[in-house]
């Protein structure tokens, strides 16, 4: 079995917590971000011509249902501003191109604004596996596109950890397609079989990344998805687990 040269990571739910700003929002005073959203749109909206609420809502509750199901099914990310736009058609309205741009900057910021946590111990398992192997980020983007996830991971001091980046938004397919891993890959400088994958989607990450050609391990530290029926190479637990994990995978 080849030696490993790269290891890839999901970000949510893996480095970062997902959601784990909501509880920060609530401190501050500020709506759930998907509320915020909806908001957002109906502000927009109402300075042109007035526009019931309930409208802009059901408008942007059935994008979001399509959207989810072309994700999930045809492993296609929508950017924000094609979600917009989808909305905008369904309503029937239309925004200056000036003031889209801005919608769309403050959908895409909203995380940049209140940032989620970092998993327990994940940012000293990156340091560690950074000394001995190229690191890589293949991570969907749902609201929040690749120049801001490299933004938050910048944050943490943790983005000049990465060699490489794969994200939906910027690769025109989302995990658990191969063009994903095929991306992060080739900027990592290495062969498939010589990258293993961390993340904690059963389907995205461990199955889509065995399909590729990597070598995957299960993250079960911020959740548990179902590691008992896992097809990964490994379950870590622990972040403390992680070097030695990868270690045992290179033959060590």
């Amino acid at each position: 079995m080849s030696r490993i040269h790269t290891v890839s990571f999901d970000l949510w739910d893996t480095v970062f917590v997902d959601d784990s700003d909501e509880p920060k929002r609530r401190a501050q005073g500020l709506a759930p971000k998907a509320a915020e959203r909806r908001e957002l749109l109906y502000r927009f909206l109402s300075r042109h011509a007035p526009i019931e609420r309930a409208l802009v809502d059901c408008a942007y509750d059935t994008a979001d249902a399509a959207f989810w199901h072309v994700w999930r099914n045809q492993h296609v990310t929508w950017t924000v501003r094609e979600r917009l736009r989808i909305i905008l058609a369904g309503l029937k309205r239309e925004l200056p191109d000036d003031e889209l741009a801005e919608l769309v900057r403050l959908h895409e910021e909203m995380e940049l604004r209140v940032r989620p946590d970092l998993a327990p111990g994940v940012a000293d398992a990156l340091r560690a596996l950074a000394g001995r192997y190229k690191l890589a980020v293949v991570s969907d983007a749902i609201f929040t596109p690749g120049w801001a996830l490299r933004e938050l991971l910048a944050g943490y001091g943790l983005k000049d950890l990465f060699a490489a980046f794969a994200f939906s938004d910027e690769v025109g397919r989302s995990k658990p397609a191969r063009e994903m891993f095929e991306h992060a890959a080739r900027a990592a400088g290495c062969r498939l079989e010589e990258m293993v994958h961390v993340g904690d989607r059963e389907h995205n990450d461990v199955i889509g990344a065995r399909n590729a050609g990597c070598r995957a391990v299960l993250v079960t530290v911020v959740k548990d998805r179902g590691s008992q029926g896992t097809q990964a190479d490994a379950v870590c637990r622990d972040y403390r687990d992680l070097p030695a994990i990868i270690a045992s995978l290179d033959g060590e």
